[in-house]
């Protein structure tokens, strides 16, 4: 992916000289190229800063800014010049792919991915990384002006190591996007989107049950919605202590942008007394969130409420109805004393 990421590079990272308050920051861009067979390929690629991605592009299709801030001070005009130059480099290096298909023992259908960057450290902007993959094994890097093998990448990455390294205006341009646009652009991408890269939204948290892992045993759920950035420490514990056996789900993404994850602990049903779920993230500022198995939570004591208010509300019914049903009873008619009287025997009077 060497000639499909150098224009995107370029577009990106030229221009802007500000600083930002960000530590530790990284731009990266990752890209795939799929071979089917030599007349039939795809491609696609994304650019992120940070967890962020900011950019995609696919195929001939120009690039998306995913933010409004992503194509920092660049103009429409100057994207549409360099997204020309991208589909060109695309077309010349699936060539050279195709040509060397055979030498370098590609088979189809196949994969190339490509991911390049740089990374903001301790106020320093540096190159980080610059990479190329097949199959999804490591195969080259970039490193001080010169493609590099990788160990694993075999005679394929021998070959194709001597072959790029004789394109020495292209090692020149991608030594110039790493050492001056790249840091660049990062500077001037974090000072544009600052509002969306700083942000903090703080987590939901919740606790439920999942399925039995065996006989006597529960599966106690932990779960963690809602929140950015990404970082977050969610930990299962009995009182001070992290139960180590908990397990937890990757980290994924919500529609609006947040995150969220799950964590599990397998317990037994006897022995769930003390458990808790400690949630850490930087919106909180330091007040974790602990659910406690053991303790009802604000939904428990919202259902313990409206329960007793309906219990109230039940007997207050039923003493107004009492009542009222007391009053409304008929008062019973009294019959004369004569209808109840025997009559007289005859030989008495």
């Amino acid at each position: 992916m060497l000639f499909l990421q150098i224009p995107l590079l370029v577009v990106l990272f030229r221009g802007g000289d500000s600083e930002d308050a960000f530590q530790d920051q990284i731009f990266r861009v990752i890209g795939t190229l799929s071979l089917y067979n030599r007349s039939w390929a795809k491609s696609w690629g994304s650019g992120w800063l940070g967890e962020l991605q900011i950019y995609s592009w696919k195929n001939s299709g120009g690039f998306i800014s995913l933010r409004p801030w992503s194509k920092g001070n660049f103009s429409n005009k100057e994207i549409t010049e360099i997204e020309a130059l991208h589909q060109r480099a695309h077309n010349e290096f699936l060539l050279l792919l195709h040509n060397h298909a055979s030498e370098w023992m590609l088979e189809y259908p196949s994969e190339v991915q490509g991911t390049g960057g740089c990374e903001l450290h301790s106020g320093e902007v540096k190159l980080d990384f610059w990479q190329l993959a097949y199959q999804g094994s490591e195969l080259l890097s970039f490193q001080n002006n010169t493609w590099l093998p990788s160990l694993k990448g075999g005679t394929r990455a021998q070959q194709m190591c001597r072959l790029f390294n004789q394109y020495t205006i292209i090692k020149q341009v991608m030594l110039r996007v790493f050492s001056d646009t790249c840091p660049h652009y990062l500077l001037s991408a974090l000072d544009a989107g600052k509002a969306d890269l700083q942000r903090k939204v703080k987590p939901e948290a919740w606790l439920s049950t999942g399925p039995s892992p065996g006989p006597h045993h529960l599966l106690l759920v932990c779960h963690v919605s809602g929140f950015y950035p990404k970082p977050i420490s969610v930990m299962w514990m009995r009182g001070e202590q992290a139960q180590q056996a908990s397990q937890q789900s990757d980290i994924l993404p919500n529609a609006d942008g947040t995150w969220y994850l799950r964590s599990y602990l397998d317990v037994e049903a006897t022995k769930t007394s003390g458990l808790s779920c400690r949630v850490t993230h930087s919106s909180l500022e330091g007040q974790d969130i602990i659910l406690y198995l053991d303790r009802p939570t604000s939904k428990g004591l919202i259902i313990l409420a409206v329960m007793v208010l309906l219990v109230l509300l039940l007997t207050g019914l039923a003493f107004w109805l009492k009542k009222h049903w007391k009053h409304c009873e008929p008062t019973p008619t009294l019959l004369p004393l004569e209808r109840f009287q025997q009559p007289r025997d005859s030989k008495y009077t």
